[in-house]
């Protein structure tokens, strides 16, 4: 049974007009939807709630996201979608319009750089771009420290270490970055969560305040953070990366901890 405070936490939230939801590890794992995420949707819909996936993969396009989600049975439409690729190319074109790229990275992150207005240059570009990939192999560091070394500069898009899978924890973008980085001396600037711009970007999206929106995540060093310096309130769900015991080691707390996204929309 749940106590009074736990109890209360939960009304707080269901209260909250506008939800930013992180998805691996909390809507699904690899190609496998988490228990509760159904009915968290539905209640989503039923309720009214402005709600936004935002997530700090680059590997997937909104549209291949939306088809994701619909093969698992999930409707679900393109709109509600942001990704970390997004926000790289979004930060590039503000910072450096029609600028170049050397990109280690899938092709949503390609394809929004394209849309962008920048270029692929693997000789002489502006920027190394790092996202997740896999076929991150060791030419793509060796041309891609060659190209820093050279003047390129450094940008990935998110520091996540590590991530969820249907096979267990495997690397992300952070790991595939480092080897870059050790062998040039030189620091990523990382655009996905927590940076403060993916967040206020998503509540921009949502048209929602900070004080009317929850974050939920499986994060303790992206999503929660993210949400606690953003001034959303933070649910942490324990169906991705987080446990109980390493919550401990931060020296800040959701909101709330919940089991999965299906707490939510329970009665």
């Amino acid at each position: 049974m749940q106590d009074t405070a736990q109890v209360k936490l939960l009304e707080a939230l269901r209260s909250k007009k506008g939800f930013i939801c992180d998805m691996d590890g909390v809507i699904y794992h690899g190609n496998r939807l988490l228990p509760g995420v159904r009915e968290f949707v539905d209640w989503l819909y039923k309720e009214n709630k402005r709600f936004l996936f935002l997530t700090n993969s680059s590997e997937r396009s909104p549209k291949e996201l939306q088809q994701k989600l619909a093969r698992m049975g999930l409707d679900v439409d393109e709109s509600h979608f942001y990704t970390s690729a997004l926000a790289t190319a979004k930060f590039l074109k503000y910072q450096a319009p029609g600028c170049s790229a050397y990109v280690i990275g899938a092709p949503g992150l390609v394809n929004a750089l394209y849309d962008a207005g920048i270029t692929m240059d693997d000789v002489n570009p502006d920027y190394v771009v790092v996202g997740e990939t896999n076929t991150y192999n060791y030419n793509m560091i060796i041309k891609a420290v060659s190209l820093i070394n050279k003047g390129a500069r450094l940008i990935a898009t998110n520091s996540d270490l590590t991530g969820p899978s249907d096979i267990g924890i495997i690397p992300a973008c952070r790991a595939l970055v480092a080897p870059i980085e050790l062998s040039t001396g030189k620091q990523a600037y990382f655009v996905g969560k927590p940076n403060p711009l993916m967040m206020r970007t998503g509540l921009s999206l949502l048209d929602v305040h900070s004080g009317e929106g929850a974050m939920i995540g499986d994060r303790m060093d992206t999503d929660i953070v993210a949400g606690m310096e953003s001034g959303l309130m933070t649910a942490l769900v324990l169906s991705g990366v987080s446990t109980i015991e390493n919550i401990k080691g931060f020296s800040y707390r959701p909101n709330v901890i919940l089991n999965g996204v299906g707490d939510i929309a329970a009665e």
